[in-house]
């Protein structure tokens, strides 16, 4: 079955349908990861996306439950080169088409990923929809015009309902060294929920935290209730700008007293927590393989990356906070740290989920950093 992908700009891709048959839109991004097409689909990070892979094969092992970064997909549409006939590995339950037809995901392969990825490069992001749907070519040009996420808060579609416990172990296969080292124990974290990853939380919990997950909606008095001894601000979707000031405000009495580590979205609100600029990038950073400098140590690490949007260096500096680490790629503000305040953040995702484990350590650290 045929599959339309329509840009903002009026370029047109024919390829071919797999997933749901429908249509869907969004800002379209591209990764540059070579697997972990699971926990990409599954970040809620992405809600509010089309994601283009700009690996050429995808789906060629399948699909597994304990490999999922959140509780269903969360991408709007999902855009691969070739989509493999075959998904051949041991832990695999299901096929990626089964799994996107399974949580109605709309997808196109067997378009020129290479040509869409320099376009998006070129011409900075753009708003973009697919239709598998019969007559759904007429209807993509006013779903794209009535379409946008800048300024729109998209944390509201992926926070949690309710309060819970997490508990669960990071995975290893049995041959595997634990890389992970328990720093301390019995230390309450609560996790301020934008659209946390579960293997952000399993990192916390593996270096020795007790974790509770709440709300972003969640009052500095709420906050409070749970008697914490640090505080965690996680990844989530969209523009930062979007989460209103009220909870801005809230998120800053509680960063200021308690131990905080702030990641990816949670990196961007503790700079509108201190009045540091946020702006929107071109294209964004997504995928498993950019370099970012620890300007500490020097040491450089290979980082998993997803966001389009970063912190102003020169804001960053006129409010008490110091750079910790950049993109070599661009040398956008990729970490910091506040001068005299108990408290980090990091751009990238240390989880490694998917990508490299270059940068878990930061994990062990935050922890030292509570405990101290």
């Amino acid at each position: 079955m045929k599959a339309y992908l329509l840009l903002e700009n009026g370029a047109l891709f024919e390829g071919k349908s797999f997933g749901k048959v429908g249509s869907c839109v969004g800002e379209i991004v591209f990764n540059t990861s070579m697997s972990g097409y699971q926990e990409i689909l599954t970040d809620p990070s992405y809600k509010g996306q089309i994601v283009t892979m700009t690996y050429t094969q995808i789906g060629n092992y399948g699909v597994n439950s304990e490999d999922e970064e959140s509780f269903k997909p969360y991408v709007e549409g999902f855009v691969v080169k070739e989509l493999s006939e075959i998904a051949s590995n041991f832990r695999k339950e299901k096929t990626l088409n089964e799994y996107l037809k399974e949580h109605n995901i709309v997808g196109i392969s067997n378009i020129d990923t290479r040509k869409l990825t320099k376009m998006i490069r070129d011409k900075g992001s753009l708003i973009g929809a697919i239709t598998s749907e019969e007559n759904g070519l007429d209807r993509l040009k006013s779903m794209i015009e009535s379409y946008s996420i800048v300024g729109q808060d998209m944390v509201q579609y992926v926070t949690a309902d309710k309060p819970y416990e997490f508990s669960d172990d990071l995975f290893y296969f049995n041959f595997q060294n634990k890389r992970i080292k328990r720093v301390i124990n019995n230390k309450r974290l609560v996790v301020i929920d934008f659209g946390v990853k579960k293997n952000i939380l399993r990192h916390l919990k593996s270096v020795g935290f007790d974790i509770t997950v709440i709300s972003a909606y969640s009052s500095f008095e709420e906050i409070k209730s749970y008697n914490p001894d640090a505080l965690f601000l996680s990844n989530g979707p969209g523009d930062p700008r979007g989460v209103e000031q009220r909870w801005i405000d809230e998120y800053k009495k509680a960063i200021e007293k308690y131990p905080t580590l702030g990641i990816c979205f949670g990196h961007q609100i503790i700079a509108r927590c201190f009045d540091i600029d946020v702006y929107k990038m071109k294209f964004g950073h997504h995928g498993g393989n950019h370099p970012v400098k620890d300007l500490e140590n020097g040491t450089i690490a290979v980082t998993a990356q997803n966001h389009n949007y970063a912190v102003d260096s020169d804001s960053l500096q006129k409010k008490g906070f110091k750079a910790t680490h950049i993109n070599l790629n661009d040398n956008s503000i990729e970490g910091m740290k506040h001068t005299f305040l108990p408290l980090m953040s990091v751009q990238h995702h240390p989880e490694a989920s998917p990508g490299p484990h270059d940068a878990e350590y930061l994990f062990e650290k935050f922890a030292l950093m509570v405990k101290s």
